[in-house]
């Protein structure tokens, strides 16, 4: 199972129309309990696993999972991020939580904050074409993660076990040793960044991760869009071009290329690819 630091980022409505119903009756269930209107269009997640739509001066997301899978680190990721993260790393607030459970489904509903600007990119983890951010946007994005490194939690979103078994089959390399790691995101990818004013949204995954590991996997989205890749690296060179940030970047090129592997934005691939074998010397496997 591809790990879902790097999700595979298919973000549209289920196919069964008995998934989307249940879905959509679930989302109207949790703005009842609210006491919301939700309106707008309806922005689903990751394979269909979520389903947001905006709510007065709010933001009303559901998550689902079957009933014996429900919680857990993912699960509890938007919580723990309200009350661990400072404010200081812009990002939605939760005004509540609400969980319950059908016969074989879990839901938990969030209730946030609406923020009006939009994602860089929506659909789309990636970019595709160059964009145009002031430079008081990158200092934003800078002193975010920042202050985001600086908090301690137990929550550990990439994990060596991952390393020594898939590094060797996506790299092409020996498994590398995770000696450096910080407090990150875990799913930086322009989706997840908006315009100006920098907001930072899903905060799913937020954890532990390698030194390197965000700003290796944002470059990595912003490979069809040069210009900003080239930015990326200049702005956090003294993260990517140190040792534990080659390390960090290394794995989430792999990550990433597992998800390409499986059909995932393919068309950056061949782009990832080039990037590893840049980073090491040695050509990745072939699939």
């Amino acid at each position: 199972m591809v790990e879902r630091t790097v999700r595979e980022a298919v973000f549209a409505a289920p196919a069964e129309r008995d998934e989307r119903d249940r879905m959509r009756r679930a989302h109207a269930t949790a703005a009842r309990q609210f006491e919301v209107a939700a309106s707008g269009p309806e922005v689903w997640g990751w394979q269909g696993r979520t389903l947001g739509r905006r709510a007065g001066d709010c933001w009303l997301r559901i998550v689902s999972a079957e009933a014996g899978k429900a919680g857990g680190r993912l699960w509890e990721g938007t919580a723990t991020a309200d009350t661990h993260v400072p404010r200081s790393v812009p990002r939605p607030r939760l005004r509540g939580v609400l969980d319950w459970t059908s016969p074989d489904i879990a839901y938990r509903a969030e209730l946030t904050e609406y923020v009006p600007v939009p994602p860089v990119t929506s659909g789309t983890p990636a970019l595709d074409q160059d964009i145009a951010l002031p430079d008081s946007w990158w200092a934003e994005l800078k002193s975010a993660l920042g202050a985001l490194a600086m908090v301690p939690t137990d929550r550990e979103s990439v994990r060596q076990n991952w390393v020594d078994r898939n590094l060797r089959s996506f790299l092409g390399i020996d498994p590398v040793r995770i000696r450096e790691t910080t407090t990150g995101h875990a799913d930086l990818h322009w989706a997840n960044l908006t315009r100006a004013p920098l907001v930072l949204l899903d905060w799913e995954n937020w954890g532990r991760l390698p030194v390197g590991y965000d700003l290796g996997l944002l470059h990595a989205y912003s490979l069809t869009a040069p210009a900003t890749a080239a930015r990326i690296r200049r702005e956090f060179a003294h993260v990517l071009d140190t040792d534990a940030g080659r390390t960090g970047e290394l794995i989430a090129l792999g990550q990433l290329l597992q998800a390409c592997s499986r059909g995932v934005h393919p068309h950056l691939a061949p782009l990832v690819a080039r990037q590893a074998e840049h980073l090491t010397g040695i050509p990745v496997p072939t699939p």
